[in-house]
């Protein structure tokens, strides 16, 4: 077997709306074309003695065993490939269970799909499944050791994959309310929400978080000093920089105990407690010295350490926090009692589990030595020894919810300080013998104020109530009845897309002050051109997102970009889907119609449950989409009696139809007359079809998102099909004795679309064709059969990237196409050189006669062209003078829909 190709979903995609984080491998199964697992001998017996675990995998005979029945039936190497990636996953701790196998059009060449948790954990875990069954196959078996060393492999990258508990809780609640998140790439940076609404996360410091505050926690003396005037109660202690000041230092504090901490320490790193004698002060001195300039020398409180989370200044978690210990047996070492305490399996590396591996070092040895203990000393039962002097979770310790017993004035102590400080998340830190009492009566203090304290203790302490913190987080973020995210409007469709994003967006503007749309041309914010390119991605989408000034998306959604990474959104407000024709059909394993209609339809699939799929009721595959929406639908048609819009819009659904020469939305009783398309410059005077399709999709996808009628009147009004505002979209220049018209059409709906122009011109018509050549060759054979039924005469060209082809190859096919086309009598000739084939095309053309130019380059087309001097037509009425809505154009609607 042999991984061809590994690709990455992560978002909403062909194979699924829901399971959005996929691997997708193109597996060769190369010899093992021809065998199904029950004509390998011996490979049940060795799968399942390598993966006995496989038995709970249901499949498709929905029970436990179900899919070791169908190994032992018979079932090709690709499925079984699947299982074994998603079982290796979860022997390694990440809990998957999605998973697809597909024959491709190629014999032996399977798309094995596969649900991770974490990405490079989901790529190894498909290459270590192949190995594994190869090795089956071969040997019979696969080597404990190669097994073990993938698990352990697998569940280091898990670690170093997982978000930690802090950020983990975060966006699990963020999906819970229904709020998108994203990660943003090299900045540790976590953003909840799309656009102006969104909000940023670093663990627990967010956009809300004041620097000054932060700065302020993080210096420990000032902290205190400033609590101190304010008459909150701190420990009595001095900052010192030099060693000799030390000695003083602890006489003035009134001798021993002592605490001595770094000044800008953090996570309990270089504190010592409890200080007794001169000579364990010098050694904490120096450890302090070696994490921070400045030393803290503090009174030390023999009290409890408790944890006092603040949110927005309201208390919503108290923990008790002790420091790492074991409880002795009467048998074990307490080496070995830390070996067994840290196979509990909560316990992890760092942050990233609920508890932390508790480490040996020489600060266990000296705790230990306080105690009179050393590693090797076997305890009582019940007996306890402590491992290190703090508290800290990430040292070992364990936590203890306490969120009920907390003193009242407490409270109000703690809530005042997230004030004085002014952090809105703040963990302050209080030592005192009993927290049910008041901290004057339990000599209790304030010992540190901490900015983005972590919330592993409250989400899931060792003992008491697990409280779910990350909601008042979420809730001061985002208030009820606050948005979470710009409108998001998605488009897709085999022609259309782009001048249906670009319209979408100009009526938009009408409303919005900052539009941010991708398409094929490049990404925009408004006027500005941010990125120039073919943008239709989810890498384009994600930095409209991302934009903290965009206040509404739309967003141009191409096949490739589906097909390669998944949609960039979870869900969008309006999905349109224009159309679905034969196009870049034999890529990508899509070499069907329907295949396509598929991939078109994850735009419609991917509504939230309040948003519309706006879709053509004129195109059987885009209609079907409807069984599919979880939210609502409206349909377009250039059919006013299409019977599917009148039977949708009397059920008090909302169209919008070409009718009576007019683009008309439909909603319930009423009929809202928008423009006759003689007055939409984009439909070339009424004279494109399609142009008219295309508007009535925007037409539609922006009433339902609330746009006034008059605003989308106004906007069609003043939004013309020229090459600034869509080019290479039916743009139409006029050179005086002819005209010439630049469209970017590459496929036979895109033909077909600019032939029904074509053929209403009253002279002459040459048309400059290619095709791109990475169709397959009757794709070609049909641009020329099309090509000859509307052009009297064609120039023949290609395209200077040929991906693939010979030079000559696809202009030869198309030649054979307008061969092939009945009842035609179209010349042609063939000048391969784009450049060439324009300037011919434009030198020679005859009076009154359009040339139509199918270019590889737009903009090279457009600049050939405007290099002679095309006549600037009248420009349209002034659009803002149109803005008055006029009482005619809506109307109640006849009995029956008419």
């Amino acid at each position: 077997m042999k991984i061809l190709h590994t690709r990455t979903l992560r978002g909403p995609n062909y194979w699924s709306i829901r399971r959005s984080k996929l691997i997708v491998v193109r597996l060769d199964l190369e010899n093992l074309a021809d065998s199904p697992s029950d004509t390998l001998p011996g490979f049940y017996d060795g799968l399942v003695q390598v993966l006995p675990s496989l038995e709970e995998h249901y499949c498709s005979p929905g029970c436990r065993g179900g899919f070791l029945s169908r190994v032992q039936e018979g079932t090709m190497m690709g499925h079984i490939v699947e299982h074994v990636a998603l079982e290796l996953q979860v022997l390694a701790g990440m809990t998957v269970g999605f998973g697809r196998t597909r024959e491709t059009s190629t014999p032996g060449i399977y798309q094995v799909v596969v649900e991770y948790k974490h990405e490079a954990a989901g790529r190894y875990a498909t290459r270590a499944a192949v190995r594994l069954c190869q090795s089956i196959v071969e040997t019979g078996t696969y080597p404990v050791d190669e097994l073990q060393t993938d698990l352990a492999d697998l569940k280091e990258l898990r670690t170093e994959a997982a978000l930690g508990a802090t950020t983990e809780a975060l966006v699990g609640e963020a999906e819970t309310r229904g709020i998108p998140w994203m990660e943003l790439e090299n900045c540790d940076l976590f953003q909840l929400g799309y656009g102006k609404y969104q909000k940023r996360v670093q663990a627990a410091l967010t956009s809300s978080s004041n620097v000054l505050g932060v700065e302020l926690a993080c210096d420990k003396e000032r902290t205190k000093s400033i609590l101190e005037s304010m008459g909150a109660p701190v420990p009595a202690g001095q900052l010192v920089y030099h060693f000799d000041e030390l000695e003083k230092t602890i006489e003035r504090l009134g001798g021993y105990p002592i605490v001595i901490k770094p000044l800008d320490g953090n996570h309990g790193r270089g504190i010592t407690t409890d200080i007794g004698s001169w000579e364990e002060a010098e050694e904490a001195y120096d450890r302090a010295k070696e994490i921070s300039r400045g030393v803290i020398v503090e009174h030390f409180y023999a009290g409890r350490d408790h944890r006092i989370l603040v949110v927005n200044h309201q208390v919503v978690a108290v923990a008790e926090r002790v420091p790492a210990h074991v409880i002795g047996n009467g048998h074990d070492t307490i080496a070995e009692l830390v070996e067994q305490e840290n196979q509990d399996e909560r316990r992890g590396n760092g942050h990233d589990n609920v508890l932390t591996q508790i480490k040996l070092d020489v600060s266990t040895d000296e705790m230990l030595n306080r105690q009179g203990f050393t590693l090797d000393t076997v305890l009582e039962p019940e007996q306890v020894a402590y491992l290190r002097a703090t508290a800290n979770l990430s040292t070992g310790g364990t936590a203890i919810d306490r969120t009920d017993e907390i003193y009242p004035e407490t409270v109000w102590l703690a809530e005042r300080v997230s004030r004085i400080i002014d952090l809105d998340i703040a963990g302050i830190d209080v030592i005192t013998t009993d927290i049910t009492k008041p901290l004057c009566e339990a000599d209790g203090v304030i010992v540190e104020v901490n900015a983005a304290p972590g919330l592993r203790m409250h989400l899931a302490p060792s003992q008491g109530v697990a409280r779910n913190v990350a909601a008042p987080i979420l809730q001061m973020l985002f208030p009820p009845d606050t948005p979470t995210h710009v409108p998001v409007v998605a488009v897709t469709g085999t022609n259309g897309k782009t001048t249906t994003t670009r319209l979408i967006a100009h009526i938009a503007r009408q409303v919005y002050d900052a539009v941010g749309f991708t398409t094929t041309d490049g990404i925009y914010i408004g006027d500005h051109l941010i990125e120039k390119g073919d943008t239709t991605g989810p890498q384009s989408a994600r930095m409209i997102l991302q934009d903290p000034t965009v206040e509404m998306a739309v967003l141009e959604s191409a096949r490739g970009g589906i097909l390669r990474s998944g949609l960039a959104f979870r869900h969008c407000d309006v999905g349109v889907v224009l159309n679905v024709a034969a196009d870049h059909l034999g890529l990508g394993d899509i070499d069907t119609i329907d295949q396509m209609a598929r991939v078109k339809g994850v735009i419609a699939e991917a509504v939230h449950a309040d948003g519309y799929a706006i879709l053509n009721a004129d195109d059987e595959r885009v209609a079907a989409m409807a069984d599919r929406v979880i939210g609502k639908v409206a349909y377009f048609s250039m059919d006013s009696q299409n019977p599917l819009v009148r039977d949708h819009v009397q059920d008090g659904g909302i169209a919008a139809v070409y009718d009576d020469g007019h683009i008309v939305i439909l909603q319930h009783e009423w009929v809202h007359r928008i423009e006759h398309v003689e007055r939409v410059p984009l439909t070339l005077g009424g004279r494109a079809p399609f142009m008219i399709a295309n508007a009535l999709a925007a037409s539609l996808a922006t009433f339902v998102q609330g746009i006034k009628v008059e605003q989308i009147r106004a906007a069609l009004r003043s939004f013309e099909a020229s090459a600034q505002q869509t080019p290479g979209r039916m743009n139409l220049f006029n050179l005086g004795h002819f005209h010439a018209l630049v469209d970017y059409a590459h496929n036979p709906a895109g033909y077909e679309a600019v032939g029904g122009f074509v053929k209403n011109w009253s002279g002459p018509t040459i048309g400059v064709v290619g095709g791109p050549g990475d169709r397959r060759d009757q794709d070609l054979i049909g641009l020329g059969q099309l090509a000859a039924t509307f052009f009297d005469h064609i120039i023949v060209k290609e395209d200077d990237d040929g991906r693939g082809r010979p030079a000559g190859n696809a202009a030869g096919l198309i030649v054979q196409g307008i061969a092939q086309a009945n009842d035609s009598s179209a010349s042609h000739v063939v000048q391969l050189d784009e450049t060439a084939a324009i300037e011919c095309a434009l030198e020679h053309a005859p009076e009154d006669s359009l040339v139509v130019i199918f270019p590889e380059q737009v903009n090279r087309a457009i600049e050939l062209i405007q290099a002679r001097n095309p006549i600037v037509d009248a420009p349209e009425a002034d659009a803002a003078a149109l803005l008055v809505e006029d009482p005619s154009t809506l109307e109640p609607m006849a009995v029956g829909g008419q």
